[in-house]
C-alpha cells in the first residue's frame, strides 16, 4: 500500500475519529476527565511506588521540578495527594495518594480492567499475540525517536568557558 502525504493524514485522522471515544467522559465514568495527563501519570506512580519525592515525580514526569510543584499542588488541592514531612527531617517531603487519589485509582483499574476484559474476550489468541508485537513496534519507534531528539538537542548546546 502506497502512502504519500495526503493519504496518511487521511489515515491518521480516520484513527484519530476513531479512538476519541477513549477520550469521552462516558468511556470511563468522568474518572479521567478530572485529571490531566500529567495528574493521571503521578497518580500511577504513586499507585506503584506507594510514595515519591518531588525530584523523583519531576524526572518521571521529564518536566521541570517548579512545574511539577505545580502540579502536585493542584492535585493537594483536588484531595487526591497528601504531603507528608519526614519526622526526622523537616526538610525532606514525600508526596503520597490520599483516600480520594487511592479511590479514584481504584475506579481507574476498575476500568481499565472492565475494557481489557471486553477487549480479551473478542480478540482471538493470535489476534492478541499479533497486537502485543505491533505495540511493542511502535513504542519502539517512538522511543528511538525520544533518544535521537534527546541526543540532537544535547549536541546543540555551547558550553562556554568563563576564567
Amino acid at each position: 500500500m502506497e502512502l504519500n502525504q495526503s493519504s496518511l493524514e487521511d489515515l491518521i485522522f480516520e484513527y484519530v475519529d476513531q479512538f476519541r471515544v477513549l477520550a469521552e467522559p462516558g468511556t470511563w465514568g468522568n474518572i479521567l476527565a478530572e485529571c490531566s495527563k500529567n495528574e493521571l501519570l503521578v497518580l500511577l506512580l504513586l499507585y506503584r511506588k506507594g510514595e515519591s519525592n518531588m525530584t523523583q515525580i519531576a524526572e518521571y514526569l521529564n518536566v521541570p521540578l517548579n512545574t511539577a510543584t505545580g502540579i502536585i499542588n493542584r492535585m493537594e488541592n483536588k484531595k487526591m495527594v497528601d504531603r507528608n514531612r519526614c519526622p526526622d527531617d523537616k526538610r525532606v517531603v514525600t508526596i503520597a495518594l490520599s483516600d480520594g487519589g487511592r479511590r479514584q485509582m481504584a475506579d481507574i483499574i476498575k476500568s481499565f480492567a472492565y475494557y481489557g476484559q471486553r477487549i480479551m474476550t473478542v480478540l482471538t489468541q493470535d489476534e492478541l499475540k499479533l497486537l502485543g508485537r505491533v505495540l511493542d513496534k511502535v513504542i519502539s519507534i517512538l522511543q528511538e525517536e525520544k533518544q535521537k531528539s534527546t541526543q540532537e538537542s544535547s549536541r546543540k548546546i555551547r558550553k562556554i568557558v568563563i576564567e
